[in-house]
């Protein structure tokens, strides 16, 4: 009877023991090692400086914000919609995709503060620390520069508050300035950890001298995009001199084989074309820039020639009529245009921002700084660049004429990557009440003067939903920085 008892005695232990080794064992099977529960910084970091230059800088907004600042012309599908205003800038879904990329960045941008925040698993790294901030304050920025008041207190944490309430563009603005502040203290300090290295896809090594130049550039501009509400133009240029100091130090995302946006987009869909606008302007003040060479393809087989977008007229939906952007045109012999880079912010933009300071002060030095920043701007990272050509700028330029002419060179400089910038530009000079830019659309009432709300939180957040209404109030809510209350 013992012998039984000792048998099941040990058929028990065995079976506990096979038990808890299977427990362990299906544990560790059903760990996803694609999706580790700790990733470090450094890693979260290089998916958010792909995200943010591919799928939010270079993305449907630059592309609905070319066609709205008339830069490009829109003849096909959706593209034709937002050209002739039929639907496109007031529906939740055109931008929903990338309301929801932002808001991904955002979440994990947090992460790495916490981690490399006192108490988190990386404290002490400085460097990592600093540059999640300047992209935060990046994303921050221009999501509420696009949309107004959004959801970010309460967003962050989805799973706690899935229905965030909407937080006032001027509290944002706030902390855009407070995360660029700490940043630039951040990474003056010795971190702990290594540079983030190789993973550094914007500027290589992860310098922080370099992220700190981006930081106060990312100041100059959101000091002068709040030039209507409290202008502080001192504070631009004080900004600006402490930030590049050529267009090496660009803020730019240029990866091998990450192809630039806007050629990618024409290749899938052809739907985005030469404007009439930007060809007539660059035309009148110049009509020798070699830019109206290589900007504008031309069509037709027998006659080729040069074939626009009238935002002022009748647009022909068609993928064949109008000529493609220089820029974003390829064949499969011509590729150059897949590794323009994508601007974050550029040195030229940069000295564009301290030229119209200068001039809202006063300062005669605005026309020199207006030169430099023109040259810089026909030398941008892309397929065509223009080391011989001196454009020059008539040095008698002041007032009004000065600021007219600051605002259309810099325009000009802004194909095709810059256009939220521009857009953003555009609708600050109207809040100012200067129309720096004479865009010719036929209906004027129809400029977007915001993008609409993306559907995922239309649909799942009452807040949002009772912001967005019927989408109509894209065309009359301004944003608070130009004037508006949301």
């Amino acid at each position: 009877m013992k012998r039984i008892k000792y048998i099941l005695a040990s058929i028990v232990i065995g079976a506990l023991s096979l038990q808890s080794c299977s427990e362990d064992k299906m544990d560790d099977i059903n760990k996803n090692k694609n999706n580790p529960e700790f990733v470090e910084s450094r890693f979260i970091l290089t998916e958010v400086m792909t995200k943010t230059g591919f799928y939010v800088t270079g993305s449907d907004l630059a592309f609905y914000a070319s066609i709205y600042t008339e830069l490009l012309g829109g003849a096909h599908a959706q593209f034709y919609n937002a050209q002739e205003r039929l639907g496109e800038p007031s529906l939740s879904t055109t931008y929903n995709n990338l309301w929801n990329a932002i808001y991904v960045n955002l979440r994990s941008l947090k992460m790495v503060e916490q981690k490399c925040s006192e108490g988190g698993a990386e404290a002490g790294n400085y460097n990592a620390l600093g540059v999640a901030q300047i992209l935060k304050a990046y994303n921050l920025a221009l999501l509420t520069d696009l949309f107004g008041d959004v959801p970010y207190s309460e967003a962050l944490e989805p799973l706690k508050n899935p229905q965030a309430k909407i937080d006032k563009q001027e509290d944002l603005y706030k902390e855009v300035f407070r995360l660029l502040d700490d940043a630039i203290v951040n990474l003056a300090k010795d971190s702990k950890y290594p540079n983030l290295g190789k993973q550094d896809l914007i500027y290589g090594g992860g310098n922080s001298e370099s992220w700190i130049k981006a930081a106060h550039g990312l100041k100059a501009r959101y000091l002068m995009r709040l030039s209507f509400v409290n202008a502080d133009y001192q504070g631009v240029i004080d900004n600006v001199n402490k930030s590049f100091a050529n267009s090496i130090e660009d803020f730019n995302y240029q990866v091998p084989g990450v192809d630039y946006p806007f050629y990618t987009v024409f290749q899938a869909r052809e739907g985005m074309f030469s404007s009439k606008t930007y060809y007539d302007l660059m035309k009148r003040l110049d009509p020798k820039d070699p830019r109206l060479n290589d900007y504008f393809v031309k069509v037709g087989k027998e006659n080729p020639t040069v074939v626009l977008v009238d935002h002022g007229g009748r647009v022909t939906q068609s993928q064949s009529t109008y000529s493609p952007s220089g820029l974003s045109w390829g064949t499969s012999s011509d590729l150059a245009n897949a590794t323009n880079a994508v601007y974050l912010m550029s040195y030229h933009e940069l000295l564009f921002l301290k030229a119209e300071a200068q001039a809202r002060l006063g300062d005669s030095d605005a026309v020199t700084t207006l030169q430099l920043a023109v040259n810089a701007g026909l030398n941008k990272k892309q397929k065509f660049r223009y080391l011989n050509y001196n454009r020059e700028i008539p040095t008698n330029l002041t007032g009004e004429a000065l600021l007219k002419r600051i605002a259309e060179e810099k325009y000009l400089s802004a194909f095709e990557v810059e256009s939220i910038e521009m857009y953003n530009d555009i609708r600050r000079w109207k809040a100012m009440g200067e129309n720096l830019i004479e865009l010719q659309h036929k209906d004027p009432t129809k400029f977007p003067k915001r993008f609409a709300y993306g559907n995922s939180d239309v649909s799942n957040n009452p807040h949002v939903r009772a912001a967005y209404g019927d989408g109509s109030y894209v065309y009359t809510e301004d944003v608070w920085w130009a004037g508006g209350t949301r």
